[in-house]
């Protein structure tokens, strides 16, 4: 065997084990996909002008909020099997972002549900992620999701063998209740936000309907027929092709659409 050079071999962490079990369990949902543009020059003007004026805004907030209004209407996009027969469809909205979070002194990216974003405001949902942020955990492995899970539980999970954790995993998502209850119903991850990304993210999930938000991106763009330089926000919508066809979610996406590209609930 050659030399491998320097290297160093780190712990893998027992929070990264539930991560793995989901890109597995993602990887069999019969998810649709659309690679969404939308005009976001409007909206990002109107937000900077409620920040001067002291307003809680943020753009996130201010998205998971239309995205709410729109599931709201189209309660079918974050409807779950129940059985062969049945699908059950939530009148609350249970959103599951990821957000950081200080553990161990350490800056973590764990998921929080925002509970019945459907019934809070902008200002709500904002101050709702920062108070999650400024939060600082004593060990993330008993956090699962955003909410604290029995320490002893999680060990257990992590060290039993892959077969018995799909199992779980499978257990919770055939049931619409504890879905909700453990992840929610929606998920959305703002990976652009982190960092420019030219292009679309492409997520795994095992949620009946995910978003994932891109970077926001000047080019030119026709309005009333002259060439302006606009904001574009790069988004991945993926719905449960069990539960709802193409042209309903169409419909659905399309009515996202015209709630973000003309700046719903800023005015």
């Amino acid at each position: 065997m050659k030399n491998p050079g320097n290297y160093k071999v780190e712990v893998f962490p027992s929070s990264r084990v539930g991560t793995v079990d989901i890109g597995i369990m993602g990887k069999k949902k019969h998810h649709i996909m659309a690679l969404i543009e939308l005009d976001v020059t409007e909206a990002r003007k109107l937000i900077r002008e409620k920040k001067k004026l002291g307003e809680a805004v943020s753009f996130n907030a201010w998205l998971i909020k239309c995205i709410s209004r729109s599931v709201e209407e189209f309660k079918p996009l974050h409807g779950i099997r129940k059985g062969r027969k049945k699908i059950v469809l939530f009148d609350d909205i249970d959103i599951s972002i990821v957000i950081e979070r200080e553990v161990d002194g350490k800056k973590v990216p764990l998921p929080c549900v925002i509970r019945k974003s459907n019934k809070k405001t902008i200002s709500d949902i904002l101050n709702e992620t920062r108070v999650g942020q400024q939060q600082s955990i004593e060990g993330a492995e008993d956090y699962v999701l955003g909410e604290r899970k029995n320490d002893f539980l999680m060990r257990a999970y992590s060290s039993m063998p892959g077969f018995l954790r799909r199992f779980i995993w499978r257990f919770i998502i055939s049931s619409p209740y504890l879905t909700k209850q453990n992840m929610g119903t929606v998920m959305i991850t703002s990976l652009g936000m982190v960092g420019r990304i030219s292009g679309w993210v492409i997520p795994v999930s095992v949620h009946p309907l995910c978003f994932a938000i891109g970077s926001v991106i000047k080019k030119p763009g026709v309005v009333d027929n002259t060439i302006q330089i606009r904001e574009y926000l790069h988004m991945t919508a993926m719905v449960d092709h069990d539960v709802i066809d193409g042209a309903p979610a169409v419909r659905a996406l399309s009515k996202l659409t015209k709630l973000i590209e003309s700046g719903y609930g800023l005015t």
